[in-house]
C-alpha cells in the first residue's frame, strides 16, 4: 500500500487510516479479523477516538504486538481541560499503551466549538501538556460539517496543529462555497508543512427515511457500497494535492472495498465521471444526527 509523509511529523503513513469508528459495537472476535485485515494490507495508521463505543476497548489487546509497527491516533471530545486530560489518561488505560502518536481535538465543526475548545480553559491546554509529559506524540483537530474546513482554517490560524482531518468527497468539493473554504485551508496545511487527512470519502448520502427498518450499515450515513463507486471515490480523494491519506468507514464490512479501491485506482477524471452519474449523491451534513 503506497505510504505519504504525515507532514512535518515526518510518519510515512498508509494511504488507508484505519477508521476504527467501525470496532464501536463489535464482538472482540470481530474486531480481531478486522484489524489483521487492515495490517495484512499494509496499513500502518490507526485513528480511534474515545466517544467510539467499545472500539478503544477492542484495539488495545493489539497494542503489545503492534504498537511500535503502527501510528496510533485518538481523539477527544471534551471542551474542557480537566475533561480532555481525563479522556486522555482514560484512552491510555483502555488502549493498553504508554503514549499516543496523536492527539486530536474531535468534532470540531464550527467555530462556537473552536472556542470552548481553544479558549482558556480549554481541551487544548491539557492536550499540549499531554505532549509536555510524553503520552502524546502530537496534536491534531478534526470535524464534521459544512463549516468544517473554515473552522479548521480558522484554528491553523490560532495554533499550529500537526494535522486536520476534515471532510471532502467529489460532491462537497462541486459546491463553490465549500471548495474554497476547503481550497483555503489546503493553502494553509501546506503552509504551515501540517498534515490533511480526509473523511466521509465513501459516503453517498443521508441515510433515506426509512421509518423502522435498520440501516444497513454501521455508518450514521449511507455510504457507497459497491465497488465501482468505492474505487472511485477512494481513487478521487487520493488524487488530491497534500492529502496524506483518507479514514475508512466506519463499518467493518466495507473496508475489504476500499482496501481493493486503493489497490486498483483509477485516474482522477474516470472517478469523477463514475460518481457523477450516481443518481443518489449529495452532503452527507444536510441532516446529521445530534
Amino acid at each position: 500500500m503506497e505510504r505519504r509523509r504525515l507532514g512535518r511529523l515526518g510518519h510515512h503513513s498508509s494511504v488507508l487510516i484505519y477508521g476504527a469508528a467501525a470496532l464501536g459495537a463489535v464482538t472482540q472476535d470481530v474486531a480481531d479479523r478486522s484489524v489483521q485485515e487492515a495490517l495484512d494490507a499494509g496499513i500502518n495508521h490507526f485513528d480511534v477516538a474515545a466517544s467510539y463505543g467499545e472500539a478503544e476497548l477492542r484495539l488495545g489487546p493489539w497494542m503489545p504486538r503492534i504498537r511500535e509497527d503502527i501510528f496510533l491516533a485518538t481523539k477527544t471530545e471534551d471542551r474542557d481541560a480537566e475533561g480532555a486530560w481525563r479522556s486522555v489518561n482514560r484512552s491510555l488505560e483502555r488502549l493498553q499503551t504508554d503514549h499516543v502518536d496523536l492527539l486530536q481535538l474531535h468534532a470540531i465543526g464550527d467555530l462556537d466549538e473552536l472556542d470552548k475548545a481553544t479558549g482558556p480553559g480549554g481541551a487544548l491546554e491539557s492536550a499540549l501538556r499531554a505532549v509536555d509529559e510524553g503520552l502524546v506524540g502530537a496534536v491534531g483537530i478534526t470535524g464534521h460539517g459544512h463549516d468544517a474546513p473554515a473552522t479548521h482554517l480558522e484554528a491553523m490560524r490560532r495554533h499550529p496543529f500537526s494535522t486536520v482531518l476534515s471532510p471532502i468527497n467529489l460532491v462537497l468539493h462541486r459546491d463553490p462555497a465549500y471548495r474554497a473554504a476547503y481550497d483555503a485551508l489546503v493553502d494553509e496545511v501546506t503552509r504551515q508543512d501540517a498534515a490533511l487527512m480526509v473523511i466521509k470519502t465513501v459516503a453517498r448520502q443521508n441515510w433515506p427515511d426509512s421509518g423502522s427498518q435498520e440501516h444497513r450499515y454501521a455508518t450514521w450515513y449511507e455510504p457507497l457500497d459497491d465497488q465501482r463507486t468505492i474505487t472511485a471515490a477512494v481513487s478521487w480523494a487520493l488524487s488530491l494535492p497534500v492529502v496524506t491519506g483518507l479514514a475508512t468507514p466506519g463499518d467493518v464490512g466495507l473496508l475489504a472495498m476500499v482496501i481493493e479501491a486503493e489497490r486498483d485506482r483509477v485516474d482522477a477524471d474516470e472517478a469523477a465521471r463514475v460518481l457523477g452519474a450516481e443518481s443518489a449523491y449529495s452532503s452527507p451534513f444536510i441532516d446529521m444526527p445530534i
